[in-house]
C-alpha cells in the first residue's frame, strides 16, 4: 500500500515522496476542512428537518481532496452522492449542494468552469459514463481526462466491470477511484469481493491498479498526480483503491451501530486523515495552532453565510425539476 503519513503525522516513507508546495498543501487542508464543516452542518441540518437525507463523508476527505485538486480545468469527474468534498474542491458552490441536498434540482446547476455530472445516486450506473466522456475525449484528441469516483460496493455492478473492460481495452484517460470505506451500508467488504483487494480487479482487465492509504493526503495525492500524467501522455486508464473508512453512517436514514462495533469506528478515528495532515503540517512548521483555528473559524463562517443564502432562496417551480437534470 502506498503511504507516506503515518497515523501521528510522520513520514514513513521517503520514496516517491510527493513535492507539494506549502501554499498548496495548506489548500488541500483548507479544503478538507471546509468539507468537513460542511458535512457536519449538513447533518444538523437532516436531523432539524431542514434538509432531506445526507451522506456524510466523514473520514474520507482525504481520498477525495487530495486526489481531486491535481486536476485540471478541462478535466472531468463523475461523482456519486457522498463526494461532495470532490465538488467543494473544485469550487461548486455549498450554496447549489444544500439546495441538492434539500430536495432542489436548482442546485445541480453545474457552473460553466466546472466540468462535472450531478451526483449520482444509483449504484454504479455513472462508471460507464465517465469512460464514454473519457473515450470522447481521446478521440477529440485532447489531453484531459475523466475522473469516476465510487465505493467498493460498485464493484459487485455489472456497470463497473463493463465501465472498467472498455477502458482497458481502448485506453480511454479514465482515472477510477473507488473508495474503499469498508463498508456498502451494512455489507463488510468480505461480502463484496474474494479478491486479495480491488485493485486486482483492474489488474484483471489490463489497467494499472495503485492500492493507497486513502487517509494519508500525500499518497493519495502522488497516486492521482501519476495517473492524471500517464493518462495525458497517452498511457490509458488507472484505477486507484483508497484504503479508507466510513465514520459515519450510510445515511441519515442508516445506524451503524446495529452493523459494526464501536471499537472498530474509534480505532479509526485515531488514523483520521485530516488530524494526521494537520500534525505533519505542524511538525513541518507549515501550520500553527493559530492558523488551524482560522482555519477552521473561516470555514465556519463560510458554511453559515452559504447556508443562510440556500434557505432564503425561494421554493422551486414545479417546472424546474425538468430544467436541472442533464
Amino acid at each position: 500500500m502506498l503511504q507516506f503519513l503515518s497515523s501521528e503525522g510522520k513520514i514513513v516513507n521517503k520514496k516517491g515522496l510527493p513535492k507539494i508546495a506549502a501554499k498548496e498543501l495548506k489548500r488541500i487542508y483548507e479544503l478538507m476542512v471546509l468539507s468537513r464543516v460542511f458535512d457536519d452542518i449538513a447533518l444538523k441540518l437532516q436531523r432539524e428537518g431542514r434538509m432531506l437525507t445526507f451522506a456524510s463523508l466523514l473520514g474520507q476527505e482525504a481520498s477525495q481532496v487530495a486526489s481531486s485538486v491535481v486536476f485540471e480545468n478541462d478535466d472531468w469527474f463523475v461523482p456519486t452522492y457522498r463526494d461532495h468534498g470532490v465538488l467543494l474542491a473544485r469550487g461548486f458552490p455549498l450554496k447549489g449542494l444544500y439546495l441538492y441536498y434539500a430536495g432542489d434540482e436548482r442546485g445541480m446547476e453545474i457552473p460553466k468552469e466546472i466540468q462535472a455530472l450531478p451526483p449520482t445516486i444509483p449504484i454504479g450506473s455513472h462508471i460507464p459514463h465517465a469512460v464514454g466522456i473519457a473515450w470522447a475525449q481521446k478521440l477529440q484528441k485532447r489531453k484531459s481526462v475523466c475522473a469516476v469516483y465510487f465505493g467498493e460496493g460498485s464493484t459487485s455492478k455489472g456497470d463497473f466491470h463493463e465501465g472498467i473492460n472498455f477502458a482497458g481495452v481502448f485506453k480511454v484517460p479514465c482515472i477510477f477511484i473507488c473508495q474503499n470505506n469498508q463498508w456498502a451500508i451494512s455489507v463488510p467488504t468480505s461480502r463484496q469481493t474474494a479478491s486479495e483487494s480491488f485493485v486486482k480487479k483492474a489488474e484483471a482487465c489490463g489497467i494499472e491498479g495503485v492500492l493507497v492509504d486513502g487517509n494519508d493526503a500525500l499518497a493519495v495525492y502522488k497516486a492521482t498526480k501519476d495517473a492524471c500524467d500517464k493518462a495525458r501522455k497517452g498511457g490509458g486508464p488507472t484505477f486507484i483503491e483508497c484504503y479508507t473508512y466510513r465514520l459515519e453512517s450510510h445515511t441519515t436514514a442508516d445506524d451503524w451501530k446495529r452493523y459494526r462495533s464501536q471499537k472498530e469506528v474509534d480505532s479509526w478515528k485515531r488514523k483520521d486523515p485530516l488530524l494526521r495532515l494537520a500534525k505533519y503540517m505542524k511538525k513541518e512548521k507549515l501550520l500553527s495552532k493559530k492558523e488551524e483555528k482560522e482555519i477552521f473559524d473561516s470555514a465556519q463562517q463560510k458554511v453559515k453565510e452559504e447556508v443562510a443564502e440556500f434557505e432564503a432562496t425561494p421554493l422551486p417551480k414545479a417546472e424546474d425539476m425538468f430544467k436541472y437534470i442533464p
